[in-house]
């Protein structure tokens, strides 16, 4: 990417230490995590962030793969830096290096109108790692169910157990492909990253038979289908399921020749599966911080490839802004309805305000921020002490930072 890709990825960054380098053990050389200890383990995390695609044997299955595109999306450097500040507190002027010196991220990248203005690392990760999504995956999942329904291979309103009939007598396969969409099935379901959770009962049940298998473990209803908005890993699971039964196909299979081919993606991707072949899809989906640039470009762009135009829309329109736009969500998922600040849309959380942003969200600090209006994009891949971002400074800083990047060029 030229010189001055080199100056925003090696200025500032060799010279200075990143935060909790001992912490994150990188006199080991950022080491990787076995199956049992590589989400958990602040030791592997760096390591493991970076390699999850290809820790043996984790969810007793493989990868699959999703193969990239013979002609890339580019993303050119701009010519210069521009000089974000932002503000926290009683603390003002902060720099891009002030954010990286106080926040364990291991890629910070930051695209405008398909111009990459920031692409810094930390740990020595680099352009080449793939960045584990977390939660961004969900997003991805959605995106392949909106493109299953453009094709009329499902309904969002079909019940989920039409397509996967496994679930059938559960309560997942009671809600709606919207419903599940949505996080609205129903189900009593906590997740706090803790081991002890409705999460952890749910994955062990999946380890051992699959997703439908921990299906028949969530057995209680806190609130009618459709009503209520409750996060919940194992409803985008369901929703692998549901893709499978209705294309003959694994999210992998479906999304290359429709999304990561077609969006310019220029390295594969690795998306753990269990060993029925299924991705987890709830997480696991494994990138280079470029791509998923070029993902939130895609996104920002409503779908359409900047460079290539004449392709027309790679993602379903309406099922897209029902996606991104609160205005068209019910009441009970709009911003501060769904949670005390962000509403929830098609797996994905939008921002409270008259303008459509949204973000793609994982645990421990990834994030993709798309601002259409700008075609503005920030991705974020980290490394956060505490699964929740907010528990930490990163969640209050990591907004404070995404709010000066928008208002550097316009209005929030």
């Amino acid at each position: 990417m030229a010189a001055f890709s080199c100056l925003l990825v090696c200025t500032g960054t060799a010279a200075l230490a990143a935060p909790d380098e001992q912490a994150l053990c990188k006199d080991r050389g950022y080491p990787v995590g076995t199956p049992s200890q590589w989400f958990f383990d602040e030791c592997v995390r760096v390591g493991s962030f970076t390699h999850q695609g290809e820790i043996p044997g984790l969810f007793r299955g493989q990868a699959n793969t999703m193969r990239p595109s013979s002609e890339p999306m580019p993303l050119p450097a701009a010519p210069q830096l521009p000089d974000y500040r932002w503000s926290v507190g009683q603390e003002t002027g902060l720099t891009t290096d002030d954010y990286l010196a106080r926040q364990r991220v291991m890629a910070l990248l930051v695209v405008r109108n398909g111009v990459l203005e920031v692409e810094r690392y930390q740990y020595d990760r680099t352009a080449s790692h793939r960045f584990l999504s977390n939660s961004i995956a969900k997003t991805v999942t959605a995106l392949a169910i909106g493109m299953a329904a453009q094709e009329g291979k499902l309904a969002l309103d079909d019940r989920a157990d039409r397509h996967a009939p496994a679930l059938a007598g559960t309560l997942y396969g009671d809600a709606t492909v919207r419903q599940l969409l949505r996080m609205s099935s129903g189900a009593r379901f906590e997740e706090r990253y803790d081991g002890k959770d409705d999460l952890a009962r749910y994955g062990a049940a999946a380890l051992r038979g699959g997703a439908a298998a921990g299906a028949k473990v969530i057995t209680e209803r806190a609130h009618p289908a459709g009503a209520v908005f409750n996060y919940a890993s194992a409803e985008t699971d369901m929703l692998a399921l549901v893709l499978r039964g209705a294309t003959g196909q694994t999210l992998s299979q479906w999304l290359e020749p429709r999304l990561w081919q077609p969006l310019g993606a220029e390295t594969s991707a690795l998306w753990r599966a269990g060993a029925d072949g299924l991705e987890r899809a709830g997480g696991n989906l494994n990138a280079t911080a470029r791509d998923w640039a070029r993902l939130g470009v895609l996104l920002a762009h409503n779908g359409v490839r900047p460079d290539k135009p004449q392709l027309g829309p790679l993602l379903p329109q309406d099922f897209l802004l029902e996606a991104t736009d609160w205005k068209r969500h019910p009441e009970a998922f709009a911003p501060r309805k769904a949670t005390p600040y962000y509403g929830y849309g098609y797996q994905i959380w939008t921002f409270p305000g008259a303008k459509r942003r949204f973000a793609l969200l994982g645990v421990y600090g990834q994030a993709i921020y798309v601002d259409p209006e700008q075609k503005l994009v920030m991705v974020h891949m980290a490394a956060n002490a505490t699964a929740r971002a907010g528990q930490t400074s990163m969640g209050r800083e990591m907004g404070a930072l995404w709010h000066a990047i928008i208002t550097h060029r316009g209005r929030w």
